[in-house]
Parts: C-alpha cells; structure tokens; sequence
C-alpha cells in the first residue's frame, strides 16, 4: 500500500470476503471525478451495434466504409492532392497542397465547409502529412450525402482560386466567425459562463 491511497478519488472498488463493493467512507479523499464511470455508456452502445447487426452486417457496413470512402477520394482526386496514391480502407486523405499555392491551408477549407452545411473532417492530421484534410464518411451516409460534400469541397477548391478571402474570412453563416484557436488551446475556457442580461 502507498501513503496515497487515503487520497483517492471516491468511490473506490474494494475486494472483502471475495465481494466487491463500492466504498465512500474516505474522509481523506480529493472527492468524486466526472466521469466515474470512464466511457461506459460508449462501450455498451458500441456493443449493442455490433450485437444488432452481427455477423454479416458488421462485414456490409465494413464494405459500404470502404466504398464511401474511395468513392470520395475518386471524385476529389485531382481537385485536392492525394499523398497516397492508392486504394484507402475506411478513410481518405487529401492535402491542401494545390490550395496553398493561393495561401489557403486545411483549416480554411474545413472552416468554410460549415457555410455548406457540413461537419468539418480532420485536418492537419496524420502529423506526417502537410495540410492534410482527412475524410471518413460512415457507412451510414447516402450517396447524396457523399455528392454534397463532394460537391462543397470541389466549389471550395474554385474558390481557393478565384476569391481565397471568402475561405480566410469563412464561416460567414455561423453566430461566431474565427476563434482565436491559439488562445483558446493554451488558455481554454473549461466552464460556460451565461452573460449578464442587458443594463445589469
């Protein structure tokens, strides 16, 4: 035993008479830690998944993964540098590496795919990868879901060209425009504070 066990967070698991039972009796404990449980309910919803489809349908959804990604990288190929020229699994990686030559990196891109009413992918990850914009569409997604992201980065891509301030200046349909990711990474603001109401 170590002098700091007195100190761990509650509730701890103890083993007595072959029986594990949850013990909060440690008056010397820092107290409870959010999440207590870790990522429990992401497991068992994982579980249920692969539960429903078993088998077989664990190998289709597999399939249809793979399909939607290369069928993504098919469209773009050209349009976006492809660093691996190949056929990918369940994921696609494209560069900025055309669109920089007009000052525009990844992150401008994924910024203005939110006007097109799309979730930005990855960017700038594999680290070994300069500019990288990694896709992984699920299994889930249509194939007019896939055609409208396609479509969106190919439009981005026209515009990288023609007029790269609106992707510098992008999104321009959200409440908010750039944060200062700088600042928010070294000085992050863990703790969403309401704002005083008018004339308080």
């Amino acid at each position: 035993k170590t002098p700091l066990i007195p100190y761990l967070p509650i509730p701890t698991i103890e083993c007595r008479d072959g029986r594990y039972y949850s013990d909060e009796n440690r008056p010397q404990s820092i107290g409870r830690l959010n999440t207590y449980y870790g990522n429990f309910g992401l497991l068992v919803r994982g579980y249920s998944y692969i539960r429903r489809l078993g088998a077989r349908g664990i190998s289709e959804v597999s399939r249809a993964a793979v399909i939607n990604a290369n069928y993504i990288r098919r469209r773009l190929a050209g349009t976006y540098h492809i660093p691996f020229d190949r056929p990918c699994m369940h994921e696609c990686v494209f560069t900025a590496k055309i669109q920089k030559k007009n000052g525009i990196h990844a992150w401008d891109i994924a910024k203005r795919l939110i006007d097109f009413g799309v979730y930005p992918p990855t960017v700038n990850f594999p680290l070994v990868v300069d500019e990288a914009i990694m896709v992984e569409p699920p299994e889930t997604e249509s194939r007019e879901v896939l055609d409208h992201f396609c479509e969106a980065m190919i439009q981005i891509a026209r515009e990288a060209e023609q007029n790269p301030e609106i992707l510098r200046q992008a999104p321009h349909t959200t409440p908010l425009r750039r944060l200062d990711e700088v600042r928010a990474a070294r000085k992050p603001d863990l703790r969403w504070k309401p704002s005083p109401p008018p004339g308080v």
